[in-house]
């Protein structure tokens, strides 16, 4: 079937499109394959490229042909291991006491090798064609849209966000999660359908064309009836009614003049303006958030750059040259790697976080993010830095993570604090809230809390500003309040712990870097035990490895030396025997001895020979 000048759609086990360039073409989704067998009918000798919308079966099930004809294929950068690592996720993929509603399952039976994966928010040469990706989550969550020039058309090619005017292919695939607390949830999908609807709608296409169904020639009406439904739907299961045109147009919230607050991030993010026309991110997790999806693989979790152009459209920024994470933790990182690739934005990082984001893999911590963060700056502790006009104070800040720093400035005569996560800034004098937010797998220390409010009371700030609370004006009750509430917690936790024997209030006396790692057969590797004397003396720590069957380390074991409660680490090459057969997360521990009392395999790491 012709759709227009070279254009043309097969009719397969979903739309696949061919556009095609001389006797060239580039392929829109793949079906079952048997497109390769009707290309002389296009007038198509080569095909050079595959572009994949989304990872559901109906588009690709056929795409191993296209891998061993040599075409290259591209995929959505949040849905690859779907696609390219999916017998992983066929191994791993949970089934008992299954709350993870998604559609992953609906994805090839095996995986199949891609080129790689498509430059979302750029336009990249694919053959002889010039594409901008869009990415439009909706009907999966890493689902991408294509923007093609030609004919004198602007062609969109959505995959299955929309199915004619008004229509979706699917409303199961749009309930990305289980029935939850969140304002969206079990409709995080509808929500996102309609924000992709309303981005496509900015790029002024003239024709949408879905991988089901025939082609929109009125973009336009067809989306607005599509809203209006889909607003229904939502607006059936909430309180308030929605609304997308200021989610999409008007996220920023103005604290002072030159801070802004991202009201549609999972975690807040803020925007310190500079009066040259650039911008410094303080986090940037999950932008323009409808709802998490259920499980925690890779394709489950998406980040977005829909506020950036709020900031250039509304503000006056023609660049965010900075981000500073408060801590390491996923939704107030996520968005880096994206906001370097498209923006050139550069990571500064105080020095004790940038270790978590540039080696995720050597960490046992909770909310780390898939893929290193690389740092371009890290920043010493307690010494400010300079951005343009703001002279930006750097604090260690544990307690909610040992790996977080609070960050001073002055913005429009107001000195402000920037705290993360580290406690609630929703309070009231009378009130009892959950005001200390700490978890013990974050390596929280009993006295953080206490020293995080005595570095409040010294450094006086009139606006303290945080992840996921409103701004919150600082008065001298709440900085007692919060001090108070740290010396409370400290002495709880030193009367319910064990007298004689600190291991701190994680509880563990010794922990394995790196924690995740890869080895192959015949090869060796180094491990780290860091150990802790829980004893107010001096002492002999004992470690060794407890290993697979036939590996080796050396030395067998190590003897550290340490004062009364004080830290070190023991060093082993450890060796694989040749001939060691592939497996995933065998498991290594660290089996701790001090003084005269053996404490066990306090530590494991997890090992996989491929």
């Amino acid at each position: 079937m012709l759709v227009g000048s070279d254009v043309f759609v097969f009719r397969d086990t979903c739309n696949v499109y061919v556009l095609r360039s001389g006797r060239q073409a580039v392929l829109v989704d793949f079906g079952s394959g048997d497109v390769l067998d009707r290309l002389a009918g296009f007038g198509v000798d080569e095909v050079t490229d595959v572009l994949i919308t989304h990872h559901h079966r109906d588009q690709l099930q056929g795409l191993a042909r296209a891998a061993d004809a040599g075409i290259r294929i591209w995929v959505p950068p949040v849905e690859r291991e779907l696609i390219a690592g999916v017998d992983e996720h066929w191994r791993t993929r949970r089934f008992e006491n299954d709350y993870d509603v998604r559609q992953d399952r609906f994805s090839l039976l095996q995986q199949v090798p891609v080129t790689g994966t498509a430059a979302e928010y750029r336009t990249r040469r694919y053959g002889p064609f010039d594409v901008h990706t869009l990415p439009t989550p909706g009907h999966t969550v890493g689902s991408v849209s294509y923007l093609v020039e030609h004919g004198g058309r602007r062609l969109a090619f959505v995959g299955d966000l929309v199915h004619g005017e008004g229509r979706v292919w699917s409303l199961a695939a749009t309930q990305w999660a289980y029935s939850g607390f969140h304002e969206h949830a079990g409709r995080e999908g509808v929500a996102a359908t309609v924000l992709s609807c309303m981005q496509l709608l900015d790029h002024r296409p003239d024709l949408l064309l879905p991988s089901h169904g025939d082609p929109v020639t009125d973009p336009p009406r067809a989306v607005a009836r599509l809203r209006s439904r889909m607003q229904a739907l939502l607006d059936l299961h909430r309180r308030a009614p929605w609304d997308p045109e200021r989610m999409l147009h008007r996220p920023w919230r103005e604290v002072t003049p030159h801070l802004l607050r991202n009201t549609t991030a999972m975690a807040n993010s803020y925007a310190l303006l500079s009066d040259h026309g650039t911008a410094l991110l303080l986090d940037f997790g999950y932008d323009l958030t409808t709802g998490l999806a259920g499980g925690q693989d890779r394709s489950s979790r998406r980040p977005l750059l829909a506020s950036v152009e709020a900031l250039r459209r509304d503000h006056g920024v023609d660049r965010v040259e900075v981000a500073l994470p408060t801590h390491y933790h996923d939704d107030h990182v996520a968005g880096f790697n994206l906001l370097r690739e498209v923006h050139g934005t550069e990571v500064w990082s105080p020095a004790h976080i940038a270790p978590v984001l540039q080696s995720p893999d050597h960490w046992d911590l909770p909310c780390l993010w898939y893929d290193p963060i690389p740092v371009d700056r890290e920043l010493p502790p307690d010494r400010p830095v300079r951005w343009r006009e703001y002279e930006i104070g750097v604090h260690d800040l544990p307690g909610h993570t040992l790996y977080a720093a609070a960050y001073s400035f002055t913005a429009d005569g107001r000195r402000i604090i920037a705290t993360g996560d580290q406690q609630t800034t929703e309070w009231e004098p009378g009130l009892r809230p959950e005001i200390l937010n700490y978890q013990y797998r974050n390596r929280f220390r009993i006295d953080d809390f206490t020293r995080s409010a005595e570095l409040y009371r010294s450094l006086r700030p009139e606006l303290m500003i945080s992840g996921h609370w409103h701004p919150h004006e600082v008065t001298d009750g709440y900085l007692d309040m919060l001090l108070a509430k740290g010396e409370e917690l400290a002495r709880l936790h030193r009367e319910l712990l064990p007298a004689g024997i600190d291991f701190g209030a994680e509880g563990f006396g010794a922990r394995l870097s790196p924690y995740r790692s890869v080895v192959a057969s015949g090869g060796k590797m180094r491990l780290v035990a860091e150990v802790r004397n829980p004893f107010p003396g001096g002492d002999t720590a004992e470690v060794r490895l407890v290993l697979p069957p036939g590996w080796q380390a050396q030395p067998a074991v190590e003897r550290v030396g340490l004062a009364g409660h004080a830290e070190g680490t023991a060093e082993f090459l450890v060796r694989v025997p040749d001939g060691e057969p592939a497996a995933e997360r065998l498991r290594v521990a660290a089996d701790l001895t001090v003084g005269r009392m053996r404490f066990g395999q306090q530590a494991e790491a997890l090992v996989s020979v491929r």
